[in-house]
């Protein structure tokens, strides 16, 4: 009899125990059964999915690969079982993997996790935030909250929100270098960039001469892979940052930052989306989260208008 959703759970506890003898534990089995499922599946593929050593486990690229792709497998397993026995009706739960920016995360996110997790106490929340686009299936992300353009892939993507843009510097940096008049003064100026691609390092501003945007050039000494250590930067009096109003409203309001070059603000707006691996049956912790975040996140903001 076929038994691919035994084998594809033998060899997921084996990665996740770390070793066969684990994994057997785990499923009341011994070693040897273990390893024979294990066996029976990599001779069904074709490839070696575990390297064994005499000390450790290690999975080849192919079992990189197909672990992703079977923790997900598995979980529809478990979410179809729960949907049929509830009638169809089954609270969200299990294991919830989210990636999203470090801003987004800390100001967005991280705020809402205590209702979200009160509303479905059943959901394992795991959240990461780093400022690098994630691949789905090899980082092991349920969802990913990416901003910018989106690039062509088979994913689903539902639209959270969009900022605006705002330059700006601490007091103490601009009485100490003076505030620039226009967009080209930035290049007596030290301005606070990304290191993650050459396009972030060149601001758009208005033209006002022809009404058009232009991209400016800009450098500094000091470079970071997320928008939140560039704040915390430019608060400290560092330098001269641009980032979406979200990352910096609060320290506006509060003085701690200073807008300028307002009269050349282009007026791009950032957009930030949910992404997901869509099919018809997705995992109710998917839709309750990315529902969740669509209903509280504000859908517009910038800095000098708080939602």
């Amino acid at each position: 009899m076929d038994n691919r959703a035994g084998e594809m759970e033998a060899f997921m506890r084996v990665v996740q125990a770390g070793s066969f003898a684990g994994a057997a534990r785990s499923f009341g089995l011994s070693p040897s059964a273990i390893s024979k499922l294990v066996a029976r599946l990599e001779s069904r593929l074709g490839t070696r999915l575990i390297v064994r050593t005499t000390r450790t486990l290690q999975l080849t690229s192919e079992g990189e690969t197909y672990y992703a792709r079977a923790l997900r497998v598995l979980a529809d397993i478990d979410e179809t079982e729960r949907l049929v026995a509830h009638g169809g009706a089954a609270p969200p739960s299990g294991k919830l993997r989210v990636n999203a920016s470090v801003s987004f995360g800390v100001w967005k996110i991280v705020p809402l996790i205590p209702e979200f997790l009160a509303a479905y106490p059943l959901v394992e929340l795991d959240l990461s935030l780093n400022d690098s686009i994630v691949d789905l299936v090899e980082d092991r992300a349920d969802v990913a909250i990416r901003v910018g353009v989106l690039p062509d892939s088979g994913l689903k993507a539902r639209k959270i929100s969009e900022a605006g843009h705002v330059v700006f510097a601490s007091p103490a940096y601009l009485e100490r270098r003076g505030t620039p008049a226009s967009p080209d003064d930035l290049a007596a100026h030290n301005c606070l960039v990304f290191n993650l691609a050459r396009s972030f390092n060149a601001w758009p501003f208005l033209d006002p001469a022809t009404g058009k945007s232009r991209s400016v050039p800009v450098s500094g000494n000091f470079q970071a892979n997320n928008g939140e250590t560039l704040r915390r930067m430019a608060v400290d009096g560092l330098g001269i940052g641009r980032l979406s109003s979200y990352h910096v409203d609060r320290d506006i309001a509060a003085g701690r930052l200073v807008p300028i070059l307002e009269d050349f603000n282009a007026g791009e707006r950032q957009v930030t989306h949910a992404v997901f691996v869509g099919h018809e049956h997705l995992a109710t912790r998917i839709r309750a989260f990315v529902d969740f975040l669509a209903e509280r996140v504000p859908a517009s903001e910038d800095w000098f208008r708080r939602d």
